[in-house]
């Protein structure tokens, strides 16, 4: 394989041609010869004995074709962006093969590669931290969840309910007298002032007693599921039992049961210190997304569509499985939350855009300051996440890439630069942007590329990589339809 050439043709896409040898050619249709004889059947020769020249000559050299540039695909694609030093950010498009024959074979893609950037101020950003100090009352709350957690549940059957006591209910709802999907439950352990259900109905069973049926009158917010929002509904409920919450008292015995502290004002200080350090960690996150975030405004760049198409997918799947971790469907958790499917897959992608424009960002800043990241630095890395997942250090090197792993270590490089140069205050007011025309455009980047946009996987510089082949098969599958139009079609040529 040889990089014949390279040019931009538009904003962030290059045009490359790729030039394959005849014997590379060859070495592929053997490949595929072997891949498929075992399917094939000619009179006269058993099944998977058909010679590759008797294949070749009922049905013309050109039928291994489209399987061998399927074949060679992924890596001279591979190594002719990694000769072309491109910096790809999704996988291949507008793949055509120009000329295919016994002297081998050219072909020409179109790649998405990442933008030229301008970084604004980086130095001198300011923001501001949040608060650190405990007050004695959010001691005093923590306590109370200790207490809360170890209190003991007593039976109370023979009251009514009452305000914190822990329901078990039956309930159906109707809105104008229909039952509605998901309204029903049975056995259902419900806290009264625990908002778990809808405004309204749980302090509608306050005052009822064990075995009482009732209805609960309520109406739906406005920003629930749409099939329900702001509509009237009943519930037909039935109280099963009632029981209460007995706290522990308030003293040393309390520190004693819940911790391996002798004393309540031991219990105290340790509240404090952990807490303390919770609320520095968490000024610390803060500040540091802030000044990430005026560095995403400050960013002057056309970002092609896809790369946040790519960073909000990564972002949806993300959140689907840790739902899934916790036994929900995304769906489900939505419902519940009253969030509809459109605006959290909006806010995604604005917050998938946050994420490009700081990584941009940042990568420009590695490379104004020319940091670097030395081999003391990979592997300290490396026996981090060795500590981490109680592995060998030399076992992890071969399952998480150094190229990446390098690039994490640059980027958190400029993170602290910009953290230790920046100044703690009130930032400037933002200023209505006037870039937008050298801001990201997304509509246009859309509208020029939309073969790019079935793809799903954003690569660093050599995308092609032999690991990812799976990933960028259907841009080999293109490759082959396109072949067809080139070469002579396996039917014409078994006619």
């Amino acid at each position: 394989m040889s990089l014949k050439s390279f040019e931009k043709v538009e904003t962030n896409v290059y045009s490359v041609e790729i030039s394959i040898s005849a014997q590379e050619l060859q070495d592929a249709k053997l490949k595929a010869y072997n891949k498929a004889r075992k399917n094939i059947a000619i009179p006269g020769f058993r099944k998977g004995k058909v010679p590759k020249m008797m294949i070749e000559k009922l049905y013309g050299v050109s039928f291994f074709y489209e399987d061998a540039i399927d074949i060679l695909y992924p890596n001279v694609v591979s190594a002719a962006i990694e000769e072309a030093k491109l910096e790809i950010v999704d996988a291949p498009f507008d793949v055509k093969i120009d000329r295919i024959d016994e002297d081998g074979a050219e072909m020409t893609i179109k790649v998405t590669v990442k933008p030229e950037v301008e970084v604004g101020e980086y130095k001198g950003l300011k923001a501001e931290k949040l608060p650190t100090e405990v007050t004695d009352e959010e001691i005093g709350e923590e306590i109370d969840r200790l207490r809360e957690r170890n209190a003991r549940i007593v039976d109370a059957s023979d009251r009514e309910v009452k305000q914190g006591d822990i329901t078990n209910i039956d309930f159906e709802g109707f809105v104008d007298g229909v039952a509605f999907d998901g309204g029903k439950g049975e056995s259902f352990d419900l806290t009264i002032g625990s908002g778990q259900f809808i405004p309204g109905f749980e302090d509608q069973i306050v005052g009822k007693k064990v075995d009482e049926e009732f209805d609960v009158n309520v109406t739906f917010p406005e920003q629930y599921v749409e099939n329900l929002a702001g509509k009237e509904a009943t519930f037909k409920v039935k109280v099963n039992s009632i029981k209460e919450k007995q706290l522990p008292e308030l003293d040393d015995e309390l520190a004693k049961d819940v911790s391996e502290f002798d004393t309540l004002d031991e219990l105290k200080a340790d509240i404090r210190k952990s807490k303390e350090e919770e609320k520095q960690s968490k000024s610390k996150e803060k500040f540091e997304s802030d000044l990430l975030e005026q560095l995403a405004d400050g960013l002057k760049a056309e970002i092609p569509a896809v790369m946040i198409d790519n960073k909000q997918k990564e972002l949806l799947e993300s959140a689907e499985r840790r739902m899934s971790q916790q036994g929900l469907s995304m769906d489900v958790y939505l419902q519940y939350m009253g969030i509809p499917r459109e605006q959290y897959e909006k806010d995604a992608r604005v917050q998938a855009e946050k994420q490009v424009k700081s990584r941009l960002a940042l990568e420009k800043i590695v490379e104004l300051e020319k940091i670097e990241v030395t081999e003391d630095d990979l592997n300290k890395e490396y026996e981090k996440f060795a500590d981490m997942y109680k592995m060998e250090a030399e076992q992890l090197k071969g399952m998480i890439s150094a190229e990446g792993l390098k690039d994490d270590l640059a980027i958190g490089k400029a993170i602290d630069l910009v953290v230790e140069n920046a100044v703690e205050g009130k930032p400037a007011a933002k200023k209505a942007s006037s870039d937008k025309k050298t801001a990201t455009k997304k509509a246009d980047d859309g509208e020029k590329k939309p073969a790019a946009k079935k793809t799903t996987s954003t690569t660093k510089k050599t995308t092609a990589k032999k690991a990812d082949d799976g990933e960028k098969k259907p841009a080999a599958k293109k490759t082959a339809s396109s072949a067809k139009k080139t070469t002579a079609k396996k039917a014409e040529e078994a006619e």
